[in-house]
């Protein structure tokens, strides 16, 4: 039976996508602390865990909440499969910041919230040899999944080619408080480095003074890079005096989440120089970094 056709969903069919996409009421399986006002939530939905990809993003809602009314998005952290090794749960990591992650941090399990997805394009396929990715904030949560393809330990919904691959996390945080997930990374065979701001944990300083680093071993073959704007601003910066290919995944706030509202377009530039509105959900949410017209 495909993704959307499943009892008790109903089948979005968006343009532009991979797969199907999928509405559902999905119960939460677990739902843990993950680091301070962090959390990680898992979620039984199987119409979707068949079918998203490393880099692809769900709209999730709490039934019955107006304020806000509309959903939020949420990358897709990792894909857990049932007794008979088939995909039926959805990860995702959150902080703690508003009135929806405030009430999505009181879900207990057994709750159900409504999700549709999957959404957007995702990374592509990790080329063979190093892939670099770089994290700020909670911008760590797709590379669960990108690092455990890559490294032949996952599979979401695609073909991968067999290939010598190595994963290299850089991850940027305030001060160790924030750090969430270390043990999840390192025990998926990723090799982890780590800067904070205050020096209260690994490197003191910038995340791309890791990145920086890991460029001048000469063996990087791609970077992929998810966090705050002025983090992906800075790195893409960075890569653009190199000939490695980097890929970020934009973090615009979005209402629909299928490119009807138009909410979350962002610069691109074209290829006569000039730019244009994409629209992240859609076209996105993950670009070549020298195709954003970064302000």
């Amino acid at each position: 039976m495909r993704a959307g056709e499943q009892a008790g969903t109903e089948t979005l069919n968006l343009p532009g996508q991979v797969f199907e996409a999928s509405q559902q009421m999905a119960r939460v399986a677990f739902h843990t602390p993950w680091a301070k006002n962090t959390y990680r939530i898992h979620l039984d939905c199987p119409a979707i865990a068949v079918a998203i990809h490393p880099g692809q993003f769900f709209m999730v809602k709490i039934p019955g909440m107006t304020d806000p009314l509309l959903g939020r998005p949420f990358a897709v952290l990792d894909v857990g499969k049932d007794a008979d090794g088939e995909p039926r749960f959805i990860d995702f990591g959150y902080v703690v910041v508003g009135k929806m992650t405030s009430r999505l941090a009181e879900l207990v399990v057994g709750d159900q919230v409504e999700v549709w997805g999957p959404l957007g394009n995702g990374f592509p396929v990790a080329p063979p040899g190093r892939t670099v990715c770089v994290a700020g904030g909670i911008g760590q949560t797709p590379f669960m999944a990108v690092a455990k393809e890559a490294l032949g330990s996952g599979h979401y919904g695609r073909a991968v080619p067999p290939a010598t691959r190595r994963v290299t996390l850089c991850y940027g945080v305030r001060s160790t408080e924030y750090l969430a997930g270390l043990s999840d990374f390192e025990g998926a065979g990723i090799e982890l480095k780590v800067a904070t701001d205050d020096g209260s944990y690994g490197h003191r300083g910038f995340v791309t003074d890791l990145l920086k680093a890991e460029l001048a071993k000469g063996d990087v073959a791609a970077v992929y890079c998810c966090g705050p704007e002025p983090m992906m601003r800075a790195v893409s910066h960075v890569m653009s005096e190199t000939d490695v290919p980097c890929w970020v995944s934009l973090e615009s706030p979005m209402a629909c989440g299928f490119g009807a509202c138009f909410s979350c377009v962002t610069k691109v530039i074209q290829e006569d120089g000039t730019w244009d509105y994409r629209r992240v959900c859609v076209e996105g949410p993950v670009f070549r970094s020298c195709e954003i017209a970064w302000d």
